[in-house]
């Protein structure tokens, strides 16, 4: 018989991981998999919203503390490893439930999404020239003229993208956008599995962001980060997890105030919530289930459409 697994979308913060409990502590032959980008860093667990140590003792989880805060990461490596986490897991007879609200890194595991080679001496300089006054800048402009499609999905302000951009374009000759269409393409998954979405009113995420922070910076979060500081280096794709950067700003004099700091984190937060749900609501794929408070309350409509 063929084994289907879940893949369970949506904003962050919206209860996508204490749903992801619920249906494993239903069902006996489920395994969750983390898609999400941040959870892989050993020693940032408040701000990536891990689950605890109880939790994952309760019902194994995969792609978490899997690498020092000092590498980097990259959506390669992702796909290679979340793939092997799930023919491990239908190996033994088991269902994987993908969990995460990246699209990219979603797409990279069920979609057959192929990712063009990488120069980590040619981004290193790319990254460098970005850390100049203005480099930014000069280095969105390029990418405008030499891919002028790429820019255009890219946010202006977002390094890693346009570094990666600029990056892919100097090592193959092609445009960074003709790579893409994979991405906008919603054929068959690469493996079975059916996808669905957590999806809870604005305003409603908006506050769950806000007393989410406010539970973070009660749990210690300042002080993970401070204590992540010292450890030693943090690589540039660590230093991006949301909370983490604003703290190190903050840390680093670059934010008034611990408040500022925070504030900050929030408000970027609520943008990615945004460009989340842009996203995802494209994937004509996805079941989606809305809710209005607790995402647990999903849990018998969720459970009767996964199929048994």
């Amino acid at each position: 018989m063929t084994t289907t697994h879940l893949a369970l979308v949506g904003p962050t913060a919206s209860g996508k991981s204490a749903l992801a409990l619920g249906v494993a502590r239903v069902l006996d032959d489920v395994e969750i998999v983390s898609m999400d980008s941040m959870q892989v860093y050993r020693g940032m667990d408040i701000g990536t919203a891990k689950a605890t140590k109880e939790e994952r003792l309760e019902v194994p989880h995969h792609l978490i503390d899997v690498i020092e805060p000092s590498e980097q990461w990259s959506v390669q490596r992702f796909q290679a490893m979340a793939r092997a986490a799930v023919t491990d897991i239908e190996r033994r007879g088991k269902r994987a439930l993908l969990v995460g609200g990246t699209g990219l890194y979603v797409q990279a595991v069920i979609d057959d999404l192929r990712f063009p080679g990488e120069d980590l001496d040619l981004r290193a300089e790319l990254e460098a020239r970005t850390a100049d006054p203005g480099g930014v800048a000069a280095a969105y402009a390029e990418l405008e003229r030499a891919d002028p499609d790429a820019a255009a999905k890219i946010d202006p302000h977002n390094v890693r993208r346009i570094v990666r951009a600029l990056e892919v374009i100097r090592l193959t000759g092609r445009p960074f956008s003709s790579f893409g269409p994979g991405i906008q393409r919603y054929g068959p998954t690469a493996f079975p599995v059916e996808i669905a979405g957590v999806w809870i009113p604005r305003d409603a995420l908006a506050a769950r962001i806000t007393d989410r922070f406010a539970a973070m910076r009660g749990a210690g979060l300042v002080e993970e980060v401070e204590a992540l500081g010292r450890r030693g280096e943090i690589s540039r794709t660590a230093r991006q997890a949301i909370g983490y950067k604003e703290i190190l700003g903050y840390l680093g004099g670059g934010e008034p105030s611990i408040d500022a700091a925070l504030d900050a984190a929030i408000r970027r937060t609520r943008s990615f919530a945004r460009r989340q749900r842009m996203w995802f609501r494209r994937d004509p794929r996805i079941t989606w289930f809305g809710v209005a408070e607790k995402s647990e309350r999903l849990l018998p409509a969720l459970l009767a459409s996964w199929s048994r």
